[in-house]
Order: structure tokens, then C-alpha cells, then sequence
């Protein structure tokens, strides 16, 4: 299994990235992990990092053997572009997977929020359960899901964003059981 991602993916602050949720539910699986990303980082964010989604895609991982699973995993940090922007940059990552693995399961996990998602949230997500639909993949909303229940400090860190190791492994076995099925 691949992933590509941002820093709920590959971890972030106490968390690292064998213990983020990526790494975790590929495990609960039984498959081997390769991720790729970087905190700050989507589809068009750059973060500190200075790739986009994409450019991990092409860096990271695109010259490996194909994967038996893609997940692409984010959207947290594109809320500032337009849903155009957004809707091409993400079909541009999956239709280049797609071609350079046909056989290939890809999968679109929208952005996650563990508390109260803002209104831009919403539209990332849409934008992304759009483009999967357009290009016939999977997609996975985990803003369909309630994570911290009245007090979040057990699954989210102090930052009010990130999750904690039990938020991390809460998000691993939703992850896993999605693709199971």
C-alpha cells in the first residue's frame, strides 16, 4: 500500500510516522507501507516541504513497482484555492497514477478534521468526492464520522488539529476496514 498525504499522514509533533495512521492501518492489514508527503502539504499547498501532493507522487513513489493499493489522502491544507484549482490538481495526480499503474485500486480519502469542521472543509471534500467519481475511484469521507465526541483531548493533540496516538489509531481502523471492504 501507498500513501500519499500530509502530516495527518505522515505524522506529526509526538507522533511519528510509523505510529500515524497510514503506516498503522496498512499494518492492521497485514501490507507493507510506503508513504510519502510531508506535514503541510496538498494537493496544491506546497508547506515547508516545497512539493505538492503530486510532486511527492512523482518523487517518492511513481518509480516503484506498482502498488496492489494507492491512497491519496488530504485536502486539510488546500482550503485557500479555488475548487476548480483543487478539482484539476487532484485529477492531474489521479489520472497520472492510473496511467503509470492501471492495475492499480486508487483510492481518495478527503480531508479530515477529528473536531467541528469548518464550511471550506465541506467544499474541499466535495470538490475531491467529485473527482473521484468523475475518474472512477474510490473515495473515503471522514467527515462523515464523529472522532472526539464532546472532549476531543483524547483523540486530537493540543494544537486543536492533529491527532493523538489514539486519534491515529481510531482514524487506522476506519482506514482499514474501508479497504477491506
Amino acid at each position: 500500500m501507498m500513501v500519499v498525504g500530509d502530516s495527518f499522514t505522515v505524522g506529526s509533533g509526538p507522533v511519528p510516522q510509523w505510529r500515524a495512521y497510514a503506516c498503522q492501518a496498512a499494518r492492521l492489514l497485514g501490507w507493507q507501507p510506503v508513504v510519502a508527503g510531508a506535514g503541510g502539504t496538498g494537493f496544491l499547498n506546497r508547506g515547508r516541504a516545497g512539493r505538492t501532493f503530486q510532486q511527492s507522487y512523482e518523487d517518492e513513489l511513481s518509480w516503484r513497482p506498482a502498488p496492489d493499493v494507492l491512497v491519496v489522502s488530504g485536502g486539510h491544507n488546500d482550503q485557500r484555492w479555488t475548487t476548480g484549482q483543487l478539482g484539476r490538481a487532484a485529477t492531474t495526480l489521479v489520472r497520472d497514477a492510473r496511467e503509470h499503474w492501471p492495475a492499480t485500486r486508487i483510492v481518495v480519502v478527503g480531508p479530515i478534521w477529528l473536531g467541528k469542521v469548518p464550511p471550506k472543509a465541506l467544499r474541499v471534500r466535495d470538490t475531491l468526492a467529485g473527482v473521484a467519481r468523475e475518474e472512477g475511484v474510490e473515495f473515503l469521507d471522514p467527515l462523515r464520522s464523529r472522532w472526539a465526541g464532546g472532549d476531543p483531548s483524547g483523540v486530537v493533540l493540543p494544537d486543536g488539529v492533529h491527532p493523538t496516538r489514539a486519534g491515529h489509531l481510531m482514524l487506522a481502523r476506519w482506514l482499514a476496514r474501508a479497504l477491506r471492504s
